[in-house]
């Protein structure tokens, strides 16, 4: 097998490169409290899209820095009671897709909300307000700004008010509520589960946005980490400020929310994944102190890993 990576046994043991702010539980529950103090004025429009098993949503509410932020909502027919529920992130850049591949859980009889990440390829408004470059990416949003300004805790709080409100609705069960996503949305389902605790069941393959430094010592600042090159090439050429940079972008790894997160869990890895390498991956995984179980790839990168879909649908079918 070709090696991209640390071999299996190392990686089963390795903690992260990326530093970890000091202060960065105080910065958690700090933003959790901005949070929970938004008036998130929730919206529902049925959508011009309906089944004869579900009625479909569009979703509408305010997040933090007042910015209004869309999912689309999935709610199964002929539920007489609180049924589970199944939030669902979308890779980077994306959008929460179509209705149509959504319904698989509405026929087993849950709901299913699926976000539109703030500035990205669906709906949801960015109300920017940050100091610096925005340029090539989200990462580094803020970057040059208070940590407090970093677009990724806002998204990551996004997350969190999803499943919130998802679980304050009647029809929901809140005490079975799972999260998944692949890519960046297996970044955003460690940061929801991690954010919101009461979530049961959480499914991430090969999760984003963990373990920055780890991948600049790679070389893989490129394809989804590409902004960090391009951060460093045209803000601080001589890396005079690279120890600074990489603390800043320790509050939003995900692999430091890791420890919080208490959902059940399955993850999905390719051990030939150069665009988010194994390594970082295990850096969250390893972190990860609640029942979990890694389904390895070992010929397979950042692609459809055959069969995982069908295993994770079984494994959140059992809230």
């Amino acid at each position: 097998m070709p090696l991209v990576d640390l071999p299996l046994a190392k990686l089963k043991r390795y903690r992260g490169r990326n530093p970890k702010p000091t202060d960065f539980e105080r910065y958690w529950d700090r933003a959790l409290k901005e949070m929970c103090a938004v008036d998130p004025q929730i919206e529902l429009v049925k959508s011009d899209f309906q089944t004869s098993i579900a009625d479909c949503f569009d979703l509408y509410f305010t997040g933090v820095r007042q910015a209004r932020i869309h999912a689309k909502y999935i709610r199964p027919r002929h539920c007489a009671r609180p049924h589970p529920a199944v939030l669902q992130f979308h890779g980077y850049t994306g959008s929460a897709g179509d209705w149509c591949d959504k319904l698989n859980y509405a026929a087993l009889g849950f709901s299913v909300a699926a976000l539109d990440c703030r500035g990205q390829g669906g709906t949801s408004e960015d109300t920017g307000g940050s100091k610096g470059t925005t340029y090539r990416g989200h990462i580094i949003r803020g970057l040059n700004d208070c940590p407090d300004q970093l677009l990724f805790r806002h998204i990551f709080l996004d997350t969190a008010q999803l499943a919130r409100i998802v679980m304050g609705l009647p029809e929901v069960d809140a005490r079975r509520v799972g999260a998944m996503g692949g890519s960046q949305g297996g970044g955003l389902t460690l940061a929801c589960v991690a954010l919101e605790p009461r979530i049961r069941r959480a499914v991430p393959m090969f999760p984003f946005l963990s373990d920055y430094r780890r991948i600049w010592e790679m070389d893989l600042a490129k394809d989804a980490y590409e902004e960090l090159k391009t951060y460093f090439r045209q803000f601080d050429p001589r890396h005079e400020r690279e120890a600074d940079i990489f603390y800043r972008l320790g509050y939003i790894d995900v692999q430091h929310l890791a420890p919080r997160i208490r959902a059940r869990m399955l993850m999905g890895t390719g051990l030939m994944d150069t665009i988010c390498p194994p390594s970082t991956q295990f850096a969250a995984y390893n972190k990860i102190r609640s029942p979990k179980t890694m389904v390895i790839y070992p010929d397979f990168g950042h692609e459809v890993l055959p069969g995982f879909q069908d295993r994770a649908f079984q494994f959140m079918a059992k809230l």
